[in-house]
């Protein structure tokens, strides 16, 4: 296993748990002996640089390099106890050459080698726990912030391939109505293409960011229903009615354009006689309240059975990526189809 000796993060969460370390054990001197401050200072940090040392192999070899294979379990319980070794008879070695060295000033005199490694051995001990704690703290807080931000890029891609998918469907509804307005030679085809090319630059420049205002929403809605307007007669009737306290107020773009335009590809387009389309948006202190009802041809026998298009679909994986807070409920009755739209826009995910 490669140990990444120089890595910028590793090193100052090194650097800090040796710091912090180090000034505990100065201040727990002072709490037992006020006496010799520097001397003490320059053998604790002897020791912790010896123990860092150790630590490092610890954690960073050692410990990742045992897993349950074969080979490596007849490994670890060598490596283990010499780590054990290190860290009581080599930690005391460790003093014996500071003393030599004239770097380590031999405070407290042992009787024999064993009580100096009794002595010393403890340090080692509360040394490690204390390494490792912060260590495995940080390594957890740092894994759980990495699959969060790759939560939040998946989500993120996979809002990006539902707007894929919704926009050239919004595109490709909006071009079939200007086709058929051609091919009956209206003299309406050519504000149905200015009324597109409106929607196409607010697709084009406008969606790019998380949010729009909802007055921009509204915008391209309007839009939208009048080139609607356009390819019907008389004959359909189109109640667009809004309560918004802050027209600034931002939500995703072209997020209600689906339960819109399905009420007229999938409602008004199949309705024969008295068609029609009532739509009904409310803002009010953060809460999103959106009401679509639409004539759909009539139905004979049994249930009514509702078939979600690819807009709705999209829609509601959208609202279940972006919104904690949320409700979208459809009903098929004989003659019409409801559509209600709840949002708590606080409720952002």
């Amino acid at each position: 296993m490669e140990i990444n000796w120089f890595n910028k993060e590793r090193t100052k969460l090194y650097t800090w748990i040796c710091a912090t370390f180090l000034l505990l054990w100065l201040i727990g001197d002072l709490f037992t002996d006020s006496g010799a401050i520097l001397q003490r200072t320059v053998n604790n940090i002897w020791l912790v640089a010896y123990l860092l040392v150790n630590h490092l192999l610890l954690f960073e070899f050692t410990l990742p390099f045992i897993k349950p294979t074969w080979k490596r379990i007849m490994v670890a319980p060598f490596l283990l106890i010499a780590h054990l070794l290190s860290y009581s008879f080599g930690l005391y070695a460790w003093r014996y050459l500071g003393i030599e060295l004239t770097i380590y000033t031999p405070i407290k005199v042992h009787s024999s080698m064993l009580a100096g490694v009794s002595y010393h051995f403890p340090y080692s001990v509360v040394s490690a726990l204390y390494f490792g704690i912060i260590k495995y703290t940080s390594d957890y807080r740092k894994l759980k912030q990495t699959a969060q931000q790759l939560r939040i890029e998946k989500q993120e891609a996979e809002l990006n391939y539902l707007k894929s998918q919704t926009n050239p469907h919004f595109l490709f509804n909006t071009l079939n109505n200007i086709y058929s307005l051609s091919r009956d030679k209206s003299d309406l085809a050519p504000e149905s293409i200015l009324r597109l090319s409106k929607i196409l630059r607010f697709m084009l420049y406008e969606t790019g960011g998380a949010y729009i205002a909802i007055e921009e929403e509204l915008r391209v809605i309007n839009h939208y229903l009048e080139l609607e307007k356009l390819r019907y007669d008389s004959s359909l009737v189109i109640d667009f009615n809004y309560t918004i306290k802050d027209m600034k107020q931002m939500l995703p773009p072209l997020l209600l354009m689906p339960l819109i335009e399905n009420a007229f590809k999938h409602g008004a387009s199949e309705t024969r006689s008295h068609p029609f389309v009532d739509i009904y948006l409310t803002i009010d202190e953060m809460h999103l309240s959106l009401t679509v009802k639409n004539s759909i041809k009539e139905f004979n026998g049994g249930e009514p059975v509702i078939k979600e298009s690819i807009g709705l679909s999209n829609l509601r994986r959208q609202l279940e990526l972006l919104y904690r807070k949320y409700s979208l409920t459809v009903e098929n009755k004989q003659d019409q189809f409801n559509a209600s739209l709840r949002i708590d826009l606080k409720s952002h995910a």
